[in-house]
């Protein structure tokens, strides 16, 4: 679909500027992640419209449901550079962002990537790729500082057979055995939840993290651990931000709060954060979460990019070096970061919160990093 330019954008030339932009709008995607970001995107295009576009050409979105499908991202990747999009910008899930990558790499497409955080988003290193979201290693490490700082040293993890899952796991393994802390790994594939609960009884393990999707098994899980008497001081966590989203709340209510998750906020807003919450709020009927963000900041960024530099996709590319553009969540930049083969924002906000149980519709900050 495309979403045409506002009424009263200029048109200097009678032409627009097209860019892409790839969403999980259907299941088995993730929908309300994909509609928050949707909201950001759209949100962030009809402002750079309104204040005259890129150059007195308005920016024309045309999105893609990606369906959490990487098969479909890359040929959404290959349809929307035939239509000459001058660049690239969203996607939530990883591994649906990696085949989104490795096609716009491939085809000389620039390709700024909201909110996929794996680390490994390309195989070789790329200029045609930039990332806003903090990469998972950053971000999880913060996590499992948390864990260790509450606490926790004895990790159980129940998990699904996937490239980030698995990457995660990597992650907190290596992070945390230097300083004692133990990971053990439960498959959910072979285990329903009342086996879930009894291998982390029989590990003592303090706190269960869920590296599963949302909903099915995550909601199941936590429902069985809640009711599980011998397991009523475990801590529930899930790193990947499941508990961010309304949909989640829904389903568990009071199950779902002191659920710890990374959230890629700053403690407090800037004032353009501020300006720009309340008007994803309007749009969204309900608060915005960080992925609704991480949209308004890709277009954002994009629209300085070309504004000063055209629409050339080379030039672009060759930007992102140069980037400094105030986001909702701070001055963006990109550097290149070890391990890291895209132009990766280094500063992004990353923040340990759970709902309060008191309030659920409340986020309580736990840890920052």
């Amino acid at each position: 679909m495309t979403t045409p330019p506002p009424t009263g954008a200029g048109r200097a030339d009678g032409s627009s500027v097209p860019i892409g932009a790839l969403v999980p709008l259907t299941r088995p995607g993730w929908v309300e992640a994909g509609r928050h970001l949707l909201a950001g995107i759209e949100l962030a295009v009809r402002e750079v419209n309104d204040a005259g576009g890129i150059a007195g050409r308005p920016l024309e979105l045309v999105v893609r449901d990606t369906a959490a499908d990487p098969q479909r991202a890359a040929a959404a990747v290959d349809e929307l550079a035939r239509l000459g999009v001058a660049a690239l910008v969203g996607e939530y899930h990883s591994v649906v962002a990696r085949a989104a990558a490795a096609r716009a790499d491939a085809l000389g497409l620039p390709f700024l990537c909201s909110s996929a955080v794996l680390d490994a988003l390309t195989d070789q290193p790329t200029d045609w790729v930039a990332r806003l979201a903090p990469a998972q290693s950053r971000g999880w490490q913060v996590y499992a500082d948390y864990l260790l700082g509450a606490g926790h040293s004895r990790i159980a993890v129940a998990v699904q057979p996937s490239v980030y899952w698995a990457s995660g796991v990597r992650i907190l393994r290596d992070h945390l055995a230097p300083r004692g802390g133990t990971v053990i790994e439960l498959d959910t594939r072979e285990a329903a939840p009342a086996a879930l609960c009894d291998a982390t009884v029989d590990h003592r393990a303090t706190a269960l993290l869920l590296l599963v999707g949302h909903p099915d098994p995550a909601v199941t899980i936590v429902k069985a651990v809640r009711r599980d008497q011998r397991l009523a001081e475990i801590v529930i966590g899930a790193p990947a931000g499941q508990p961010e989203f309304a949909e989640w709340a829904t389903a568990l209510g009071d199950d779902g709060a002191a659920v710890p998750f990374l959230r890629y906020l700053p403690e407090r807003p800037t004032p353009l954060g501020a300006r720009v919450a309340t008007a994803l709020r309007e749009r969204l009927a309900a608060a915005p979460s960080f992925v609704a963000f991480e949209g308004y900041d890709a277009v954002t960024v994009l629209a300085d990019v070309l504004r000063s530099h055209g629409a050339d996709r080379v030039r672009t590319a060759e930007s992102w070096p140069r980037v400094s553009v105030e986001g909702t969540r701070g001055q963006i930049r990109f550097t290149r970061t070890p391990g890291i083969g895209v132009w990766q924002w280094a500063s992004a906000p990353i923040q340990v919160v759970d709902r309060d149980p008191v309030e659920p519709d409340r986020f309580r900050i736990l840890h920052s990093g």
